[in-house]
């Protein structure tokens, strides 16, 4: 049973309204007020009876572009259209009306409109911009409205003030935008004739000269070669003459008009004047020295007959023949090649060599490609060596060195370009960092562990000798960084020392530093990728080279590799453990260092560097809290809690960084990165309350770190490990490579029948 239409069941149109305004019907336009009411909406924004919301600006289709403004969509996206309109002349015998042809631009950002008129030569009407960029409303009665991109189409006719354009034609953008828009694109029009153009095209075309006016254009030469300059190194042998000597000579061909200039090479104490131009700028003649000319004989035009007076209100007949005139060869570009000689007003001037932009010029214009120089000088005498008193102890032996090349003493030179290149930039060190031990019978220094760093900008040594607990030995720095020299050479010699390079250290290498041998046990991270990237240089590195060693072992240790790897790999997997294909290769006798095989160890085998234990990380973490007397741990869980505003306890990695600095925090920036690594969760958020727990060393003490341990996060190390990870070789690719096809099928039978025994 329906309810009653009672005050609380009636239906009410305003239910879910929140607009209840009146549009305003009063406005001012350019300071005049006027009544726009017939355009605005009713109550709340809803169209009245009748009403139909017209479109502002042109309506595009929704595609799957973007939904991006149409200003920002549409920017510089411009329709263009070829148009004429016709004009008439009234006052005019020659013409009753006047076809002008124009382009009509619609701008699609914001429907507006520009017509331009192309500029005519001697048109004598003012062209350009006819009507500039804005918004045209349509022919009344519907000037309302406004011209949108549904006007505009090929042989329709638009009326823009009453000026009627009939469009012809379009350009490629404009077609394929109003194909994509739907738009069914008519065929070109052709524009008709004006017949007043057609007119004085006909009259100029009658008043051109049946023999044509001689132009000499040399314009186009001059701007396309203009400061384009050929330069040759010539000699002139003028030794034939009373006190003559050789001379040298830059020749300078201008390829901007055809000129020639020439400069002397005069070295210092020549005996000659420095005069600033052997041959000044001009065209050289090419059978020079020429009787001399009379002025005016020698012109650009040949005149036959001269009218009037000279110069204005003169004329004059010019000879197309060129009947008399003086023709004087000079020489062009053709005319230079090199080992060729030229006739310099009488003195024969060979041409030996050119720069590089000569050659670059004769290479795309002639194709010549041999510039082989021609030899005019002796070779210099031998020089013989300068004898250099031997070292005397004081000072360096560059200091010492300097002092014997002059009166005056200058500081040594440094490799400044070695310098910047190898310096430290952000992360890239540029420093080769080695774990050296002593190589000595006492069982105390035997256990001294060192870290030796070579620096590649200057070549210098230092080593640094970590602290170790109840060691007895007072670690710190054990070599300022300096140059080392080599062992086994003299003190006082005239020769320069040999000091230790880069290619000197390798793992396994010995290095005697202050008559003390130390054995580089280990290498870090960066210092193996270095090496290995720059192979060409550090031959322990190169794998090729490597290779080429192992392809030389005796074919009689051949089946002692096979029962090896056979041992090794029972299961014919062809991987091996590291440590067996590391006493497999020192056993081999192919001459391989530790180095080496390291190389080899990473280049066939899938490393796999371990993360360091939470435990080892917290315990070399509260060691340099407690060193430097840290204990604000409460303040920073206080600071951590009021960053956490919505009391989860976890805050962003970047945020828990950020923090720890305020606090000043005495841990190496690797290390503090990796910390907060282990305390985050799968949402890249730290457990705060965990990590400060964790390096509280008064509360929750670890238990004391192990000096080898220790030695793997020391500061200088950024955190890394000694040596990478490598767990397992494969050796059967590397057999392939050292042996080829054929050698890894003579392994794999054996040890397939190995496996099985």
């Amino acid at each position: 049973m329906a309810l009653p239409l009672l005050p609380g069941n009636s239906v009410n149109k305003n239910l879910g309204k929140e607009k209840f305004h009146k549009s305003q019907h009063f406005d001012y336009s350019n300071g005049v007020s006027m009544l726009v009411g017939s355009e605005k909406p009713g109550i709340g924004g809803e169209p009245l009876l009748g009403q139909t919301a017209r479109p502002k600006y042109s309506v595009f289709p929704r595609g799957e572009g973007s939904d991006l403004p149409s200003w920002v969509a549409f920017d510089k996206q411009v329709l263009c259209f070829d148009a004429y309109f016709q004009e008439a002349v009234p006052q005019s015998k020659d013409e009753t009306c006047r076809v002008r042809k124009c382009k009509i631009y619609f701008y699609l950002e914001d429907d507006t409109i520009q017509v331009v008129e192309p500029a005519l030569k001697n048109s004598g009407m003012p062209q350009g911009t006819l009507i500039r960029r804005h918004r045209i409303p349509l022919p009344a009665p519907d000037d309302d409205r406004f011209y949108n991109l549904h006007h505009f189409n090929i042989k329709q006719e638009i009326v823009l003030y009453s000026r009627t354009f009939v469009i012809t034609d379009c350009d490629p953008f404009t077609f394929n935008f109003l194909r994509n828009m739907g738009v069914r694109v008519r065929q070109p029009a052709v524009p008709p004739t004006d017949p007043y153009s057609k007119l004085r095209q006909e009259l100029e075309e009658s008043m051109k000269p049946l023999r044509p006016y001689e132009r000499q254009d040399r314009l186009k030469q001059f701007l396309d070669h203009d400061r384009n300059v050929l330069r040759f190194y010539c000699f002139w042998d003028d030794t034939q003459s009373m006190f003559g000597d050789p001379r040298e000579l830059v020749l300078h061909y201008f390829l901007a008009d055809d000129t020639i200039e020439i400069r002397e090479v005069v070295y210092p104490n020549s005996g000659r004047d420095a005069v600033p131009k052997f041959l000044n700028r001009g065209k050289l003649p090419k059978h020079a020295p020429v009787q001399k000319r009379q002025p005016g004989e020698i012109t650009n035009h040949t005149v036959l007959n001269v009218f009037g007076p000279t110069g204005q209100g003169g004329r004059y007949i010019l000879d197309s023949l060129k009947t008399g005139a003086v023709q004087e060869d000079v020489y062009k570009d053709c005319d230079l090649t090199i080992g060729g000689v030229i006739n310099v007003w009488g003195r024969k001037v060979m041409i030996c060599d050119c720069d590089n932009f000569t050659k670059e010029y004769y290479r795309s214009k002639y194709g010549i490609e041999d510039f082989t120089p021609v030899r005019y000088k002796a070779p210099p005498p031998a020089t013989t060596a300068r004898q250099v008193p031997p070292y005397t102890g004081f000072g360096s032996e560059e200091d010492s060195l300097c002092s014997c090349q002059g009166l005056q003493p200058n500081p040594p030179q440094k490799d400044f370009r070695k310098l910047m290149e190898k310096d430290r930039q952000g992360l890239e060190s540029n420093v080769l960092r080695f774990v050296g031990k002593m190589q000595t019978d006492d069982p105390v220094n035997k256990q001294r562990t060192f870290i030796i760093s070579f620096y590649l900008s200057d070549d210098t040594v230092s080593v640094f000798e970590p602290t170790q607990r109840n060691s007895g030995v007072i670690g710190g720095k054990f070599l300022e960084r300096s140059r080392v020299k080599k062992p086994g050479q003299e003190l006082f010699k005239s020769e320069m020392s040999e000091y230790y390079k880069a290619q000197d250290l390798y793992v396994g290498a010995t290095l005697i530093i202050n008559n003390q041998p130390f054995q580089l046990v280990e290498c870090d991270e960066y210092a193996l990728n270095y090496m290995e990237q720059h192979s060409e240089e550090f031959p322990m590195a190169n794998v090729g080279t490597i290779l080429s060693k192992l392809k030389s072992i005796p074919e009689n240790k051949h089946k002692e590799i096979k029962q090896f790897l056979a041992q090794s790999d029972p299961s014919n997997t062809g991987f091996i453990p590291y440590e067996s294909f590391r006493s497999l290769l020192a056993d081999a006798h192919a001459g391989l260092s530790e180095h080496e095989i390291m190389t080899l160890g990473r280049s066939y085998s899938t490393r796999e560097q371990p993360g360091p234990d939470l435990m080892v990380l917290l315990a070399v973490a509260q060691d340099l809290l407690r060193r430097k007397h840290f204990e604000s741990f409460s303040d920073m869980l206080r600071a951590f809690t009021h960053e956490d505003q919505d009391r989860t306890g976890h805050l962003p990695s970047e945020d828990a960084r950020v923090i720890c600095k305020a606090f000043r925090l005495p841990l190496a920036d690797d290390l503090l990165r990796t910390l907060l690594q282990k305390f985050e969760n799968g949402t890249g958020r730290v457990d705060y309350h965990a990590l400060v727990s964790g390096m509280n060393w008064r509360e929750n003490p670890s238990p004391p770190l192990p000096p080898d341990d220790a030695l793997k996060f020391v500061v200088d190390w950024n955190g890394e490990s000694v040596s990478p990870a490598v767990n397992s070789i494969n050796y059967s690719v590397l057999l392939e490579d050292v042996f080829g096809s054929a050698g890894t099928e003579t392994f794999s039978l054996p040890l397939a029948l190995l496996g099985t025994q």
